[in-house]
């Protein structure tokens, strides 16, 4: 799918291959701008496919009294279920609640009628209280020493990577041109705007490209561009992959221990567990969940499910993404905003910062309005709120929803045709999540390799090298768990 190019001239060009660049490319596009967008791996390879996979308004910030933040998410909730609904499915919490904590069932009672009022006709499902009775019900093996009930209240489950991919479908058919595995070198002023130096990572080869404007959406790489003036406070989240059943929980589950929050997601046959936020200041590519925080969440899930007693050994995947969040050396990372950052440090570049998941497409609308007003071009307003991602909008699809396909070759063959595919770890990680999913995925790997390599007329020595990178990544989802 990928075309030369050489001596391209065009109007925007996008750097950052995630949900934010996505969404650019997508709004750009739709508005007539002529669209470049370039990631230096693969699509969707960092935070986007690393998430919580949930669309929420975020209960937990009205804690912290940002209303503004709670509504501005649960308006976007509603237009991804409305522009995606087979990546927008209802998903009901229960917050349980205790006896002297910072989360008192009286305030939360209050607190999500707040939210289904900021939530609006918008929201997924209508909040109510829960008796302890109610609770038992719901879920008995959650311990109930000290608990006064609880509340219920709704978001939406979604699946992060395959919103990058959809959304960038939309930009492509648009008009947007996208490479993915292709560098972003610096920039210099030209006469018209900017001269760019891109490098095709495979082959080493490079091309000058002349844009008018300039986007980093480099999420956690925002400060390594050199025009950036980007300053970040990175924090890892950390999830585990658990078999259902050893963990049963009939919807998502909220539980915190004061700092922070953990999610318990149904996801098909797994349950989703997570998530730390923790500072960080490792490398950036490819940040691994180690024994403390595998030690963090079995402890605090195993505080309020001591019957599940889970183990290292129940584990059978997980992942760790970074937060790009805005800077801010004081108080916990749970406690800095999430709240976007839009700035142009000089004119004709535009660096973008911080968010969420859930608001990813408003992001992209704030700043394509930004470009249009400063670059003077000549477009349509914005349509991405009203356009669904696919044709139809249907609310079931083969090769994209919230849970993981069948493994198929039909469903490789059109993840090859259609999705920008380079390497076997494109469709295990990202495309379809079967490295998280399935029992064994290595034997799954195998046979998709073995369809890769005819379609894609892999060498023999070219399908070795794919396993062994995929195995690679294979053992690193799973290094911190026991016989790894």
């Amino acid at each position: 799918m990928k075309e030369s190019y050489e001596d391209i001239q065009t109007d925007l060009l996008v750097v950052g291959g995630g949900i934010v660049g996505a969404g650019m490319a997508r709004d750009a596009a739709m508005r007539g701008i002529k669209t470049m967008l370039v990631e230096q791996h693969d699509f969707s390879n960092g935070t986007s496919s690393r998430s919580s996979r949930l669309l929420h308004g975020g209960i937990r910030y009205l804690a912290q009294g940002k209303l503004a933040l709670v509504f501005e998410a649960s308006h976007e909730k509603g237009v991804i279920y409305r522009i995606a609904p087979h990546l927008a499915e209802p998903l009901p919490f229960i917050f349980p609640t205790y006896k002297k904590t910072s989360w008192p069932k009286w305030q939360m009672a209050i607190g999500v009628r707040i939210y289904d009022l900021l939530c609006g006709k918008r929201n997924l499902g209508k909040s109510s209280n829960l008796s302890l009775a109610d609770l038992e019900r719901l879920l008995p093996q959650l311990g109930l020493d000290r608990s006064t009930g609880g509340v219920r209240y709704f978001d939406g489950l979604t699946n992060d990577s395959r919103l990058v991919m959809d959304t960038l479908a939309s930009a492509e058919k648009s008009g947007a041109e996208l490479h993915n595995h292709t560098r972003f070198l610096g920039a210099k002023k030209d006469g018209q705007g900017w001269a760019c130096e891109l490098e095709e990572t495979s082959s080493g080869e490079r091309r000058t490209v002349h844009c008018r404007g300039i986007v980093n959406a480099t999420g956690v790489w925002s400060p390594e561009l050199e025009q950036s003036r980007v300053k970040l406070r990175p924090t890892k989240g950390v999830h585990l992959v658990i078999d259902r059943k050893r963990l049963e929980v009939p919807s998502a589950v909220v539980l915190t221990d004061e700092a922070r929050v953990l999610f318990l997601i149904p996801w098909g046959d797994r349950t989703i567990v997570g998530t730390t936020d923790t500072d960080y200041s490792g490398p950036l590519d490819d940040p691994i969940c180690d024994a403390d925080d595998l030690e963090y969440i079995l402890s605090n899930i195993n505080a309020y499910f001591p019957a599940a007693n889970l183990k290292g050994s129940d584990v059978l995947s997980t992942w760790a993404g970074l937060r790009p969040l805005v800077a801010d050396p004081n108080g916990n990372p749970s406690d800095i905003s999430r709240k976007h950052e839009i700035i142009m440090p000089e004119p004709g570049w535009w660096d973008v910062t911080g968010g969420k998941l859930t608001t990813y497409r408003l992001i992209a609308e704030q700043t394509i309005d930004s470009v249009v007003k400063h670059l003077k071009f000549s477009a349509r307003k914005c349509m991405t709120a009203n356009v669904p991602l696919l044709p139809g909008a249907p609310k079931e699809t083969p090769h994209s929803g919230c849970r993981p396909p069948e493994v198929t070759r039909e469903i490789v063959e059109y993840y090859v045709a259609n999705e920008w595919v380079v390497h076997l770890d494109d469709i295990m990680v990202r495309r379809t999540s079967w490295c998280h999913y399935l029992q064994d995925p290595l034997d799954t790997a195998q046979r998709v390799a073995g369809w890769m390599a005819e379609l894609l007329e892999w060498s023999p020595e070219r399908k070795t090298e794919e396993l062994a990178r995929y195995k690679e990544i294979h053992d690193q989802l799973r290094a911190c768990l026991p016989e790894a």
